[in-house]
């Protein structure tokens, strides 16, 4: 190999590990910052806790057996009549 390819090569690795170095930095401050906040959150939740306003609970509509049959129905004429 001549000198200017390992040069480069030398070059390419040094930014290559730059890169990977700067990638796990913010990855790692990131994750302490979750981590801080996941804490501050939960203090927040026991000092202000969220009070549940009514019922929450979406109400079940039931459906007549009429209409699951007339469903049944049309699907199966629909593939009767277009395979």
């Amino acid at each position: 190999m001549s000198p200017e390819a390992l040069a480069n090569l030398e070059l390419g690795l040094t930014v290559m590990c730059i890169g990977f170095s700067t990638v796990f930095v913010f990855l790692i401050i990131m994750i302490i910052a979750m981590n801080i906040q996941t804490v501050i959150i939960n203090y927040l939740n026991k000092v202000f806790p969220v009070v549940p306003q009514g019922s929450a609970a979406p109400k079940a509509v039931k459906s007549s057996d009429d209409a699951e049959i007339a469903i049944a129905i049309a699907c199966a004429t629909l593939k009767q009549n277009h395979g």
